[in-house]
This record gives C-alpha cells, sequence and structure tokens, in this order.
C-alpha cells in the first residue's frame, strides 16, 4: 500500500513538474517573413508588424518568453499554405501560425496525409526535403479582418474621367489584370455571368509581378487584399499606383491556426484576444504598426471586438 501511494505521489510530482516546465516553455509562433506590416523579418533591419507586437503581447499575458519562427510562403500555383502551416505546427517548429487567412478552404481536412515544409529560418537540406505527417488544423478567434479593394494603374484616371469605382462593374472598358486560382480571380471572372471576362488578363502567381505590371501602365485596375496594396505602397513612397476607395464586402478574417490537438492553448489564446480587442489593444497596436494606407484597414481591427 505504501508502495502505491510513493507512486502516485511521485507520478504527482512529475505531472506538476512537467506542468511547469510547459508554463515557462516558449511560446512559439510561426511567422512569414515577407507579408508587411503583418510580418516583416529581413536582413538588417529589426523585425517588424501588427503579428509581431500582438505575439509579444499574447506570450506576457501567458507569462511565457516568445519564440518566433520565420518561414518564407512562396506564391505560386503548386504552393498550400494551409499544407505549409500544417507541416510547420506536425513538425513542432510552432504551437501558433499567426496571420492565417480562417477561410473554410484553409481550415478542411487535409486530403493528404503528409506535406513538405515551407523554407524557414534555420532549414537545412534535409529539412527541404522532409515530408511530415501532418494533422487537423483548428483556427482561434479572428482579430482582423483583411478587406479587398480595388486599385488603379496611372492611366486608369484618364479612361474612368469622373466616374468613381463603387462597384465591380464599374470596372468595365477597364484593362483589368488577376492572378489565376485567386479569390479576386474569381470575384471579376463571374461578376454578372462573365461580364468582365474579355477585359482581364491572368498572371500566374509566383512568376509575375502584379503591381509592377500596374504600375508600368500595362493594365488599369485589379482587385487585391488591402494588406498587400498597403506593403507595395511602404516600399514605393514614390507610386502612381492609386487606391480607387472601393472595398469589396466580401474579405477574409485572419486569426492564429494550431493543430486540433491543441485545444488547451487555443482555449488561452482567445481568452487573452478577448481581453486585447475588449480594452483597445489590438487597435492601438494596429494604428501604432500603421504603414501608408494602413491606418483605413485598422477599422477592420476594431470589428472584431465585436
Amino acid at each position: 500500500m505504501r508502495a502505491l501511494l510513493a507512486g502516485i505521489a511521485t507520478a504527482l510530482l512529475l505531472a506538476t513538474t512537467a506542468l511547469a516546465h510547459a508554463a515557462d516553455a516558449p511560446l512559439k509562433v510561426c511567422l512569414d517573413e515577407d507579408l508587411p506590416p503583418l510580418s516583416a523579418h529581413h536582413r538588417g533591419k529589426p523585425d517588424a508588424g501588427f503579428d509581431v507586437a500582438l505575439a509579444q503581447a499574447i506570450a506576457e499575458r501567458l507569462g511565457r518568453p516568445l519564440k518566433i519562427q520565420w518561414f518564407e510562403s512562396k506564391l505560386d500555383e503548386d504552393s498550400s499554405p494551409a499544407l505549409e502551416a500544417n507541416a510547420l505546427l506536425s513538425d513542432g517548429r510552432c504551437a501558433l501560425v499567426g496571420g492565417y487567412a480562417l477561410t473554410t478552404d484553409s481550415l478542411k481536412a487535409p486530403g493528404v496525409t503528409t506535406a513538405k515544409l515551407p523554407d524557414f529560418d534555420g532549414a537545412t537540406r534535409d529539412d527541404r526535403r522532409r515530408r511530415i505527417p501532418i494533422g487537423v488544423l483548428a483556427p482561434s478567434q479572428p482579430y482582423i479582418y483583411s478587406p479587398m479593394t480595388v486599385v488603379l494603374g496611372p492611366k486608369a484616371k484618364d479612361k474612368l474621367k469622373d466616374r468613381k469605382i463603387a462597384n465591380i462593374g464599374d470596372l468595365a472598358g477597364l484593362r483589368l489584370t488577376i492572378e489565376s486560382g485567386t479569390l479576386g480571380d474569381a470575384i471579376l471572372m463571374t461578376f454578372d455571368k462573365g461580364k468582365l471576362i474579355e477585359d482581364i488578363t491572368h498572371l500566374v502567381p509566383g512568376r509575375s509581378d502584379l503591381l509592377g505590371d500596374l504600375e508600368r501602365g500595362e493594365f488599369d485596375a485589379t482587385l487585391l487584399d488591402l494588406r498587400r496594396f498597403d506593403a507595395y505602397r511602404a516600399d514605393h513612397p514614390d507610386t502612381k499606383i492609386t487606391a480607387s476607395g472601393y472595398y469589396y464586402p466580401i474579405g477574409a478574417n485572419r486569426g492564429y491556426v494550431a493543430l486540433e490537438t491543441d485545444k488547451a492553448l487555443l482555449e488561452a489564446v482567445n481568452k487573452v484576444l478577448s481581453d486585447l480587442q475588449a480594452n483597445g489593444t489590438i487597435a492601438s497596436s494596429a494604428r501604432r504598426q500603421a504603414s501608408p494606407g494602413f491606418p483605413r484597414a485598422s477599422r477592420s481591427f476594431s470589428a472584431m471586438s465585436g
């Protein structure tokens, strides 16, 4: 009997010690190294972005040090952000992936059992070859809404004259460009039973320069995530591309994603997010991290607080 009690006491002690170590362990968050103004990690420059500040705030609330695992997500036809995030999580590179688009497609159970890792900070040659057995993703509550907007090339103003873009139909007659397979592609191609199809030129993601082509006047307009436009303007302060002022009514909520088996962490993160949204920390952080044009998007941060 004494031996049994001693065994139970030892097991409880070990469990308590394990929990204490878990609480002291770094909160590992994977962030895209080139997703400004949400996250940016460039050699010779300090890490920056809204997601960096938010991850730090969450780690502090949880009483854990923060460790960011930077990764590179390539925009091409063969890449899958969902599988890349799943591989990073399943390989233990992080417990959370930030800035993740919480769409139906991005959260559905994977149709494969393994996936390749994206390129990440510290990756070896073997890491680039490995396939990782993956699990099922589970989302946190959203903390930012990414609206889609129409942006105009330098020659669009002459074609529009005094006409403003108030809806997708107002793009008729303009030379439109869009990357194949994107949400913007689906919106433009299906508008009013294909009314704009003849005006659209498709570009291959990762092999073309969408905003550069727009800048050079090769096209008049495109439809894309406001975040991407803001990032371009931050890197090209003298750009001739202009905002139309029109926002498409459908965008994407962004939040954290973890493995379904890590529900306790997601519950803790959701509680912190609710607190940060309620006290205005998320909205104020968005304003502090603002790049040119980003203050408009910060209105969407406060919308998440409801």
